[in-house]
């Protein structure tokens, strides 16, 4: 399959092409800054490789968890572009295409992305012989003292949950870690081949975000000004 990805889950900011087997990418760290970079890296890399979204099969898009606007923004281009083409849309777990980008094949990955809040997202991973991620559990999302870490074996530890929540686990799986990459975020090239090796195509208009927290912002404590305020007012 060609396939255009799109991620944007993280602090980094990434596009790819899948052509004919060959994955070249754009990836930059830009907080805040995806919504200006994404659509300018997806047209250097069609014009760089003399390719048309309509001779493209798919886009490919990281739905999460992650960042909640990142997420969304991701979902959206890729929305955008597939109906431009009439294309249908693949969506790929940003935690499923960290385990693939920093793990080997045959490893057992713990892909963590910081969930603000004092909080994790984690996936837990197999990788087979060609890199392609199992879920061995379901995604989560919690404290770092809460959230299901496996009770036996080696694994890998990938990711920024790592780096903001990771003293906790670490403790918790012990001597169990057996390498630990923790500045390292998901990539498109990686969402285009777990596109490619899943296949199945959406139509355009279900390119959704995927939220593992319900809750996306703080409520207030108190009202923004007292009762008797409010009744003057009215």
């Amino acid at each position: 399959m060609n396939i255009l990805a799109i991620e944007a889950s993280s602090e980094a900011c990434s596009c790819a092409l899948l052509l004919d087997g060959v994955v070249s990418e754009r990836f930059q760290i830009a907080p805040r800054r995806h919504t200006a970079l994404l659509l300018p890296m997806v047209r250097e890399l069609l014009d760089e490789n003399a390719v048309t979204l309509a001779q493209l099969d798919t886009v490919a898009y990281g739905q999460g968890p992650g960042s909640f606007t990142g997420v969304r923004i991701a979902a959206c281009v890729a929305q955008g572009l597939a109906l431009s083409a009439d294309r249908g849309v693949i969506a790929v777990s940003s935690l499923a295409a960290l385990a693939a980008r920093f793990g080997a094949p045959g490893e057992q990955v713990l892909s963590a992305l910081d969930a603000r809040m004092g909080e994790v997202y984690l996936g837990t991973w197999c990788l087979d012989a060609d890199g392609i991620p199992t879920p061995l559990a379901p995604e989560q999302l919690g404290v770092p003292s809460a959230v299901e870490l496996p009770a036996a074996g080696d694994w890998v530890a990938v990711g920024s949950g790592w780096a903001t929540q990771g003293v906790v686990m670490r403790q918790r799986m012990a001597a169990r870690l057996v390498r630990v990459q923790e500045d390292v975020f998901p990539g498109a090239a990686q969402v285009a081949l777990l596109a490619a090796a899943d296949g199945v195509a959406q139509a355009p208009e279900l390119a959704l975000p995927g939220y593992l927290r319900r809750q996306v912002a703080t409520p207030r404590s108190r009202p923004l000004l007292p009762e008797s305020s409010s009744r003057n007012r009215s």
